[in-house]
């Protein structure tokens, strides 16, 4: 697995809006990539041009090499959760993976070992309706492993969980990245990331603010000065 993200000068307007202004970073494999900024930073968006849901206005994004609308079979290259409501609420938990599974000529048994993987096995035949957000949060992740995918892109997963999917969460995310797959997982708290990054891409108003590994972040911010800038006069 040794598939990397790699986003080049990307710039995306939303009308007089610059959500994006020439960013660049890449996601390793092998390693969990903390995407850190305040709500409103520009990190859905980065990630909605990774997988090919917004049209850059300029740079590009790559998995692999490849925009995601050439990739022959998405779902075997590249997993995502960008939003843990976008499911059928009628429709029951096994039965909105079967149908995904079929789409790209995964098993039956995928989808139980996913769910299985998720803590979900249990409450497998419940409509997702009844779901609590830290349910269908599982239940996100468990599609985007559908089809083992050497890159997880996972847009705060942690909301709505409690102190034990939190836990779960980390230490999947850890093993994942520990097989060799590139893990990008965004947040506006870096708590959240606490023993779960092991390297740092952090953006505002678009703009890169630091690319490092969290050991280098932390020395820099240890050094016991602070910087401060302001228009006041």
């Amino acid at each position: 697995m040794e598939t990397t993200v790699e986003v080049t000068k990307v710039s995306k307007r939303f009308g007089s809006t610059v959500a994006l202004d020439g960013l660049s970073f890449s996601v390793a494999p092998g390693q969990v990539t903390g995407f850190v900024g305040p709500n409103g930073a520009g990190k859905s968006t980065t990630m909605r041009v990774i997988l090919g849901l917004d049209r850059p206005d300029g740079g590009e994004a790559l998995i692999g090499g490849q925009p995601y609308a050439k990739l022959r079979h998405p779902l075997s290259q590249v997993g995502s959760l960008l939003d843990a409501g976008a499911l059928h609420p009628s429709r029951r938990a096994r039965n909105h993976l079967l149908w995904l599974a079929h789409s790209q000529g995964f098993s039956a048994r995928r989808v139980d070992e996913v769910l299985e993987e998720a803590g979900l096995q249990a409450v497998a035949r419940r409509k997702a309706g009844g779901y609590s957000l830290g349910m269908r949060q599982r239940l996100g992740i468990a599609a985007a492993l559908l089809g083992d995918p050497p890159v997880l892109i996972l847009d705060e997963p942690f909301n709505g969980m409690d102190p034990e999917g939190i836990v779960w969460v980390r230490g999947f995310l850890r093993s994942l990245a520990a097989q060799g797959r590139a893990v990008l997982l965004s947040s506006h708290l870096m708590s959240e990331l606490q023993d779960t990054a092991t390297h740092l891409v952090v953006i505002g108003r678009g703009r890169l603010v630091a690319d490092a590994s969290v050991a280098e972040l932390i020395a820099a911010a240890s050094d016991g000065r602070v910087s401060l800038r302001t228009s006041a006069r």
